[in-house]
């Protein structure tokens, strides 16, 4: 039997016991809020003494989160129709080729490429020209034409040239999925608003001429091997569709496509490109994403008659390859570049853009260029 002051000893020794711990704990937690206000240096993060690291930069130097569109699950909340709509507007955006290309079930309009060989992941990718934005800023003006632009032109557009194919009738069953999943795919954006990540990334600019005999070497080591030594790309087994699309030749985008725009080519292939990349994971430098589109767009590929694009020159993009022009530079500064001095010669002489300015509101200039 334990006598009273056996208890009383084991009871301080208890007690010590508690208070030790208490300390301990009280040392961890002291520990811990001394180092997460100042950041404690990862393991193995250190760089080695005497080596230099080299890091391609994220596209954006302060990236902000960029917009969602929405989850397949958001589907659920249309109606049936409107459900078979969306569906089958995404499928023909996936697999265009399957049904309207030169092997199509539908109808035979396009040259086999697939409109996702463009607008990635079903046109939902940040910056991979995506259509978060498109029911919101639709009808439009656009300087290209000098007109007041619905969707169903600017698909019809597509077509014609990044697709160099013919119409889709504005009527047909496929045209109307095709309002329907862009109309989906804009949920939630304001009208007027561009969401962070939309459309093409703006590449910065290079202070010399972009360069296709350096950018022949980057597609021999960052593209060949999935769009082929000619650029012809990879036709699937069924050769109703392209695996990888063709970056030229007969089968490629037209010389009237947003692609032939070497800016546009550019910041695509900048976060895009080679497999992989992303807008916070780039694989290429500002230069080489310069220089292999100068290289693609060099390349022989099908031509649109133009005669009609761009009625005031003066509101011809900076990178335009083709005159004629409200400024003095060449037909071949506007196809590589440098792009500044253009770029600072057409701030300067503004005014001369009469119609451009009179259709476009100074807020949202930077939608119709």
């Amino acid at each position: 039997m334990m006598s009273p002051d056996d208890s009383v000893v084991k009871l301080i020794r208890s007690l010590k016991l508690l208070v030790a711990l208490l300390g301990v704990a009280l040392g961890l937690l002291l520990i811990l809020l001394l180092t997460v206000p100042f950041g404690a240096r990862e393991f193995g993060s250190a760089v080695p003494t005497g080596k230099e690291v080299t890091e391609i930069k994220p596209a954006n130097k302060d990236p902000h989160m960029p917009w969602k569109g929405p989850s397949e699950k958001d589907i659920s909340k249309l109606s049936p129709a409107e459900q078979q709509m969306v569906r089958y507007g995404k499928e023909l955006i996936v697999h265009t080729a399957d049904y309207l290309g030169p092997k199509g079930r539908v109808k035979h309009l396009s040259n086999g490429m697939n409109c996702q060989n463009c607008h990635l992941d079903a046109g939902g990718k940040p910056w991979g020209n995506n259509y978060f934005a498109v029911e919101a800023t639709y009808p439009k003006f656009r300087a290209r034409s000098g007109k007041i632009e619905t969707q169903t032109k600017r698909i019809n557009d597509c077509f014609e040239r990044s697709l160099n194919g013919e119409r889709l009738d504005e009527q047909s069953n496929e045209m109307t999925a095709l309002l329907a999943y862009m109309r989906w795919m804009g949920t939630g954006v304001p009208p007027r608003k561009l969401p962070e990540g939309s459309g093409i990334y703006k590449i910065h600019d290079l202070e010399r001429a972009a360069d296709p005999v350096a950018g022949k070497v980057v597609y021999e080591q960052k593209c060949q091997s999935c769009h082929q030594t000619a650029g012809e790309g990879v036709l699937a087994s069924d050769e109703m569709h392209y695996l990888f699309p063709p970056l030229w030749g007969k089968h490629s985008y037209n010389t009237g496509a947003g692609l032939y725009r070497i800016s546009n080519l550019a910041g695509y292939v900048k976060v895009n490109m080679p497999l992989g990349a992303s807008y916070d994971a780039p694989q290429l430098t500002d230069e080489q994403a310069w220089d292999v589109a100068a290289f693609i767009n060099s390349m022989p590929r099908p031509q649109k008659d133009l005669s009609k694009d761009w009625p005031d020159p003066a509101s011809k993009p900076f990178d335009h390859p083709f005159g004629p022009y409200a400024d003095p530079f060449p037909e071949k500064q506007h196809k590589y570049g440098p792009f500044n001095p253009i770029k600072d010669w057409q701030k300067q002489h503004k005014s001369l853009n009469t119609k451009y300015l009179s259709m476009a509101a100074p807020e949202e200039e930077n939608l119709y260029l």
